[in-house]
């Protein structure tokens, strides 16, 4: 495909303007955390003398040594099992499709459209009635059901793409239905698998609306979640809460820069599927 200089040095302006108002705000966030305690910062001037020390003042304050437990077992009880669900459903609508997988999958598509916020209510009541209130329970549930409709779609995409030629080959060979799941899609599925993973991990780590109305101890909850006490805590401390917002989102970032090939390469491979 031939691009004009026109088209190439407005594509890189686009994404130099893209860029600027995605970190502006981090930047602004960082500058103010390291003011002193107790003032109120304004604009982007960075202060005489950087106080580090808020980072590991809001560090002990939140007590984020418990929060990152909490959030990791709450990371550990959704994702593995939402992926292991989301893949077997996926798998069975998109390559094996039994009867009724059209009615299955467009019960999904009802499923995206329903917002976090149209169930809070009823959640709670229910969490009540079973015992699981102000438990990890309450997140870790409610997540894997809630997160169903688009993971379920995602697999889905993945393996109605696969070739059927591959599937015969290895009935032929005497694969049943597992082995042709656990030998042959399932290793050609770990981009989809890994870039979905890297989706939920995000998506549980910075839930807070499910984590502040369900659970009552701040040490149970994720750590976007120990925000919403943090900030009752100290929200007139305006370093404070800029250096421990940081904190909460530095895990996130990593766990994306890291993985990051992983992912834009899952969504190459669905684009070349197209």
């Amino acid at each position: 495909m031939i691009v004009s200089r026109r088209e190439t040095w407005l594509g890189r302006v686009l994404l130099i303007i893209l860029m600027l108002v995605t970190i502006v705000p981090f930047v602004s966030l960082f500058i103010t955390a390291l003011h002193k305690p107790g003032t109120y910062p304004s604009g982007l001037a960075l202060p005489e003398t950087p106080y580090w020390s808020n980072f590991v003042d809001a560090f002990t304050a939140a007590n984020m040594g418990a929060l990152l437990w909490s959030s990791a077992l709450i990371e550990v009880g959704v994702v593995p099992v939402a992926l292991l669900i989301a893949t077997l459903a996926g798998f069975s609508l998109g390559h094996l499709r039994p009867p009724g997988h059209r009615v299955i999958f467009l019960a999904f598509v009802i499923g995206l459209t329903l917002p976090f916020q149209a169930v809070i209510v009823p959640l709670y009541y229910q969490m009540r009635d079973v015992g699981l209130l102000n438990t990890r329970w309450a997140i870790i549930l409610p997540l894997i059901g809630l997160y169903m409709p688009f993971a379920v779609m995602w697999m889905r995409a993945h393996f109605v793409n696969m070739p059927e030629d591959l599937s015969e080959a290895a009935r032929i060979d005497g694969a049943n239905t597992w082995k042709l799941f656990a030998r042959i899609h399932l290793p050609l599925s770990t981009p989809a698998l890994s870039s979905l993973g890297i989706l939920m991990f995000l998506w549980t780590w910075n839930q807070f609306l499910l984590a502040v109305v369900l659970v009552d101890d701040p040490t149970k909850r994720t750590m976007a979640g120990a925000l919403g006490a943090f900030q009752g805590q100290w929200g007139t401390d305006i370093p404070l809460l800029c250096a421990g917002s940081l904190l909460i989102l530095t895990p996130t970032l990593l766990v994306f820069l890291a993985f990051q090939r992983q992912f834009v390469s899952a969504l190459m491979q669905g684009a070349l599927k197209g």
